[in-house]
């Protein structure tokens, strides 16, 4: 599901180069050139709109199922976001498992998010109570697993940020990070850090979980831990922007700037799936480390090319710079 889309374009190319026949069901928002394999089927539709039965018939004689659709928290809805999350990541996700599951398929991997991960293991800052994208989230993985049932084995992975680029597509973190950072004179950030991945390495994370996952598990997917500042000194070091100062927001300051963000974007009718009051505190002045191993191991991906893949996309979305 979502097959040409940025995660679900290198999940193709993974299955394929481990010899499996893949077929994609995609919205037409890109036209696909000679850069897509013609060897994956693809066709079109929206999963958001399809009825119950048609995907079951979608579904039928294929093994395995690998849902890369729906927004993260980079997108701002119209308000209220809970509705919007919920409906897209849980109702529509678990349409889509329970069809999947009739239609006789044996095994499903779920990409979910590692805000779910930290909400189990900081339970005293209530992120799934503040934050309606990481509760939504959380309800995922619970609503999937649970859909799978004896007849399904449901695989969740817990995804960090990820960087690299594909074609005909622009990166979410160009108008959501890279613009705001390069329009600073002097870059203000938050102390925190977190977890960071290159594509082509989630993309064998995928394709693992669908062949080595166990039934039920969430697995957090990931590679090195990076410091905010040391990831945007990459960014601007990429554009030449060597001397440019970067210097860590205080907490409190960075609080009142969210708490102003959300009340410039209720004004729009518009709300944040991490809310702007909360977010500086519980989330970007934060380290949001883990050690992947665990699922390295089990589900056999590699590691290594983050920094590569950091470069590679500030040169692709500004190549004049």
């Amino acid at each position: 599901m979502g097959g040409t889309g940025f995660l679900g374009y290198y999940s193709t190319l993974e299955a394929l180069k481990r010899g499996h026949e893949v077929s994609s069901i995609s919205i037409p928002d890109i036209e696909l050139g000679d850069w897509f394999p013609e060897t994956a089927n693809v066709e079109y539709g929206d999963i958001f709109e399809m009825p119950f039965e048609e995907l079951v018939e979608l579904f039928r004689g294929y093994d395995g199922l690998v849902y890369a659709v729906g927004p993260d928290d980079r997108v701002t809805p119209k308000a209220p976001a809970y509705k919007f999350f919920h409906d897209r990541l849980v109702v529509a996700c678990t349409k889509v498992v329970e069809a999947a599951r009739e239609a006789g398929i044996r095994r499903c991997v779920v990409l979910n998010s590692y805000f779910a991960y930290f909400n189990r293991i900081w339970p005293e800052k209530k992120l799934a109570e503040n934050h309606s994208y990481i509760k939504c989230r959380v309800e995922q993985a619970t609503s999937v697993i649970e859909a799978g049932g004896e007849r399904m084995a449901v695989v969740v992975l817990e995804l960090p940020y990820i960087f690299g680029v594909m074609p005909e597509r622009i990166p979410l973190w160009k108008d959501m990070l890279f613009d705001r950072v390069l329009g600073m004179k002097i870059v203000f950030f938050p102390r925190g850090g977190t977890n960071m991945i290159a594509v082509e390495k989630v993309a064998e994370a995928i394709i693992g979980a669908l062949e080595y996952g166990r039934a039920g598990m969430r697995y957090l997917v990931g590679d090195v831990n990076m410091p905010y500042k040391e990831m945007l000194r990459i960014v601007l070091d990429t554009l030449g922007l060597k001397k440019r100062l970067i210097v860590t927001l205080p907490t409190s300051l960075a609080t009142f700037i969210g708490k102003w963000m959300k009340r410039k974007e209720r004004k729009m009718g518009l709300e944040s799936g991490l809310d702007r009051a909360y977010v500086f505190s519980d989330i970007l002045s934060q380290k949001l480390y883990f050690d992947p191993t665990p699922s390295v191991e089990e589900l056999r991906y590699g590691q290594g090319g983050v920094r590569e893949a950091i470069e590679t996309t500030v040169r692709t979305l500004y190549p004049k710079a």
